[in-house]
């Protein structure tokens, strides 16, 4: 029995997938609605359908707009690989190796961004639609969103592949929406990987999205939804995982890789869990609660923080110094447990010179607990290299007798009052107002 709800974009009649893949989802898209008319037909009547996209790739010059819920776009493969470590071995010695471009069920976003400004404009996947109720129960699963390229962003650098700038977003999600997911998918090379306004019920889980100039940014507004089972990784300029004025959210279970601006950054947050993340990154500002983000839960992560190994990176960063700390809170009541936090640094490279970095840097709001976290700050003794996987995986595996670097593992602002801070550093490692404060030092031997 064929089943009128399934699509093959390859068996479609309308467009050419190889071409333009816009093209033919749009026109499935509006078959499914001519189709679907009766809102309430027999319990029923609007099921909506799923797009099945074969492994090949498929060029994307239209933008997919999508304004049904119900909807299920899937492939069979992620296809994700590493274009960055390409782009940065020299072109002769292409021709060596054993594939150049994603795969999987790869769409290929060839939108001109050049002649359009808005990043609503730019996206692969477009959903929006306004009215009551709102858009539900839109999944896209496994298969890959390409951007190709990143341009010259005006800085003159030598490789504008390292840019992380082409205009190009994967998923813009313009509307209020329920229950949407995003799992098993591939995300490289584009400016924005996900981009989702007021969301409620969201599921972002087991996707990899890496190489994006952000990958991960929920903005608006929006309650009750989960970032989980990931594997991240933004560029220096951008975020690994964003959100503003969100409630009840869930980070867990992520490996967030370097070279974002950020690994996790809440923005007027409440009431949110970040546990049990591995983070790592070259630049302090790992983790951000700002703009009074109060009554969150920041515990058992594994906090790593060592300079950029590999060569072709090195002169990036975010701006930040070692005094900005690697958690930074402003905000109130909340609780950091359990966190054990690595600072790798060799003394020449902490910014400014001859400081302290901080680990815990607490600069406004009040009632903040920060319980049973542990930091280990040695120096790094590794070493530079033109292969980033060998490069990393060195300086990652370096755990030999290093000579300790001192740090200050919790500083309070004179700003911040009535927080407790409890076995989380020395008396020479808390600086705080012990007056303003409650503070019990972690033992000494």
């Amino acid at each position: 029995m064929i089943n009128a709800n399934y699509y093959d974009v390859t068996e479609w009649p309308i467009g050419d997938p190889y071409h333009d893949i816009g093209e033919v989802i749009n026109s499935i898209i509006a078959d499914i609605k001519k189709r679907q008319v009766q809102s309430d037909l027999n319990e029923g009547g609007k099921p909506g359908a799923v797009i099945y996209l074969p492994p090949a790739d498929y060029h994307l010059t239209t933008q997919v707009i999508i304004d049904i819920s119900f909807l299920k776009i899937m492939g069979s493969g992620h296809g994700f690989t590493s274009s960055s470590i390409r782009y940065n071995v020299p072109e002769n010695e292409w021709q060596n190796l054993h594939e150049l471009w994603p795969g999987g069920s790869r769409i290929i976003v060839d939108i001109d961004s050049k002649s359009k400004k808005e990043e609503i404009d730019t996206a692969a996947f477009l959903v929006q639609r306004s009215g009551n109720p709102r858009i539900s129960s839109v999944e896209f699963s496994n298969f890959c969103i390409d951007g190709v390229h990143f341009v010259d962003d005006g800085t003159n650098i030598d490789n504008p592949e390292n840019t992380y700038v082409n205009g190009k977003t994967g998923i813009y999600v313009a509307s209020a929406q329920d229950s949407f997911k995003i799992s098993d998918m591939g995300f490289v090379y584009l400016e924005h990987g996900i981009t989702i306004y007021n969301a409620d019920a969201l599921t972002i889980h087991n996707n990899f999205i890496a190489e994006c100039g952000n990958c991960i940014e929920l903005r608006g507004w929006g309650q009750a939804s989960k970032i989980t089972d990931n594997l991240i990784g933004a560029g220096f300029k951008g975020y690994s995982i964003y959100a503003e004025k969100f409630a009840q959210l869930l980070i867990t279970a992520n490996n967030i890789f370097p070279r974002g601006a950020s690994s996790i950054h809440l923005n007027g947050v409440t009431r949110s869990l970040i546990a049990n993340n591995i983070l790592h990154a070259f630049y302090p500002g790992m983790v951000i609660l700002d703009a009074n983000s109060s009554e969150n839960l920041v515990s058992s992560n594994h906090f790593l923080h060592d300079r950029e190994p590999w060569m072709p990176m090195q002169m990036y960063d975010n701006g930040l110094d070692d005094l900005y700390g690697l958690l930074y809170i402003e905000g109130n009541s909340n609780s950091v447990l359990g966190n054990h936090f690595s600072e790798i640094l060799d003394k020449e490279y902490i910014k400014p010179v001859g400081e302290k970095p901080v680990i815990i840097h607490i600069v406004g709001g009040a009632r903040n607990y920060i319980s049973n976290n542990n930091t280990v700050a040695s120096e790094a003794h590794t070493e530079s290299g033109d292969s980033a996987f060998a490069a990393q995986v060195d300086s990652l595996l370096t755990i030999e007798e290093s000579a300790s670097i001192s740090v200050t593992t919790v500083l309070v602002e004179p700003e911040s009052q009535q927080n407790t801070v409890l076995d989380s550093g020395n008396n020479e490692q808390v600086i705080m107002s012990k007056d303003l404060n409650a503070f019990r030092a972690t033992p000494t031997l």
